[in-house]
């Protein structure tokens, strides 16, 4: 029997568009390690009998693609295809898919809530009263903030439609939008920006966009926020930005490293969270669904 292997750390297979994979012909075949896979791990898992893949963000590079003896599609779970050579599945004839829409509303509340508990300190004082404290600190209101995303897409215009309820000011840097009235240049979001959203793709290009140049551009006391890709943010400039307090407060849903265990975990006013940007429930079904929907057509059509 030919199979497909579903590489998220977690995937509900009774779902009817599994079983009408299964209907077809293709076993599951799970992720073993329940985290995200390093390349040598989801090379090996190929193997020459596994004809499609539910993908993750593990990275799918050309050796990869190239080791994939009878892969013939990739149905993305989630937005972003920079973990995935594109120009390699090409070469070797796998369609590959994703589901743009269905992580946005998750990942977008995410930022916000994000934003939200570093304005109040929210963790801190949950932190403080469960060690027998009793800490007050005055925080801010978001809606007197400017928040600047950095990527305009689906995700940072749903991420403007939430903020603009709280009355934020919305600024916005993407090289790919056009015609907004949000838009302004980098250095100015930097510059602006009491808080700064980031919601790009990872690419070579914009490894450490957030460096020890960038930090120092923006506003002392602004709060960054991440849950796009880790690669965006230099985690050590980030961690002297914050131990200097040039930076009042950040929040990671995103490492380069995964799981995290680094000096960031060390400090008060950054909070981690583990990758859950898409991990809601609504929206993770939606995904889940739309995800082995795609693998089924694209496996129909490659046959």
């Amino acid at each position: 029997m030919s199979k497909f292997l579903i590489t998220t750390s977690s995937f509900n297979l009774e779902t009817p568009e599994i079983k009408a994979l299964e209907a077809a012909g293709y076993e599951p075949v799970l992720n073993p390690h329940k985290r995200r896979l390093t390349e040598d791990e989801v090379a090996e898992l190929l193997t020459p009998e596994i004809v499609g893949m539910i993908a993750g963000v593990e990275p799918l590079t050309k050796s990869v693609l190239d080791g994939a003896q009878n892969l013939r599609a990739i149905a993305r779970c989630g937005i972003g295809m920079d973990s995935v050579d594109i120009e390699a599945a090409n070469a070797n004839n796998i369609a590959v898919t994703n589901t743009p829409d269905a992580p946005t509303k998750a990942v977008a509340e995410l930022a916000v809530g994000l934003m939200l508990d570093c304005l109040r300190f929210a963790p801190l004082q949950d932190r403080s009263i469960r060690a027998g404290e009793w800490v007050r600190p005055m925080g801010g209101l978001l809606g007197a903030r400017t928040v600047g995303l950095i990527g305009f897409g689906r995700i940072g215009r749903k991420v403007a439609e939430y903020v603009r309820g709280f009355g934020a000011k919305v600024i916005a840097y993407d090289p790919y939008a056009s015609g907004a009235e949000e838009l302004v240049s980098f250095d100015e979001l930097l510059e602006q920006a009491d808080i700064i959203s980031l919601h790009i793709p990872y690419s070579d290009e914009n490894k450490h966009l957030i460096d020890e140049k960038a930090l120092s551009k923006m506003k002392k006391g602004a709060v960054l926020i991440n849950t796009a890709r880790g690669g965006l943010v230099d985690e050590q400039a980030l961690l002297s930005a914050l131990k200097s307090e040039h930076l009042s407060a950040a929040a990671l849903d995103v490492f380069e490293q995964e799981p995290y265990k680094g000096a960031l975990c060390e400090i008060e006013n950054v909070i981690l969270t583990a990758h859950v940007g898409s991990y809601a429930k609504e929206s993770r079904i939606e995904q889940e669904t739309l995800a082995a929907k795609n693998l089924l057509e694209s496996l129909n059509k490659n046959a």
